[in-house]
């Protein structure tokens, strides 16, 4: 799982020229895409660094400063461009796998108290924000790589390492 986080003093996103989420302070605009080997268990991850990370001014969180978030699925971040003028997205997980993965995500903010605002999924979104610095940071939680098991047997996914 991959996030664009931006520290921004405001953002709002449009969908057919209406405001579906939308926040007027400072806090992080988080575009998000969903690799097509996560779960839960990453949707967890991202939500805590997303939530505790100091990407604010003078250091603080979204945890410390009680800032809001703004959620924006954005499945083009999975988007491979290493080969040929055309964009491969065969990494990105399909929109039946991603959506309830990113309203995880959403989910678990919100258990920890956050504001969270959001895009629609699957929509064509005009996103515009106010950006703060800038300070923009790449967020990941990374799919569990298969590892061989002892004995030789099937692999086993590897838990996410520390964040």
């Amino acid at each position: 799982m991959r996030a664009v986080a931006a520290r921004v003093s405001r953002a709002a996103v449009r969908v057919d020229g209406e405001v579906v989420g939308a926040i007027d302070e400072p806090g992080l605009l988080v575009l998000l895409g969903v690799h097509r080997e996560d779960g839960p268990e990453q949707a967890a991850v991202l939500a805590r660094k997303l939530h505790e990370l100091r990407l604010l001014r003078d250091e603080q969180s979204c945890a410390s400063a009680g800032a809001p978030l703004l959620v924006v699925s954005q499945f083009t971040l999975y988007g491979d461009t290493r080969k040929g003028r055309r964009p491969s997205w065969s990494a990105a997980a399909p929109p039946e796998r991603a959506e309830p993965l990113v309203d995880r995500v959403v989910a678990e903010l919100r258990e920890r108290g956050a504001h969270v605002e959001t895009g629609r999924f699957g929509a064509m979104m005009a996103v515009e924000s106010v950006n703060d610095g800038p300070f923009t940071v790449l967020v990941e939680a990374n799919p569990a790589p298969a590892r061989p098991t002892p004995g030789g047997g099937p692999p086993s996914p590897a838990a996410d390492g520390p964040a």
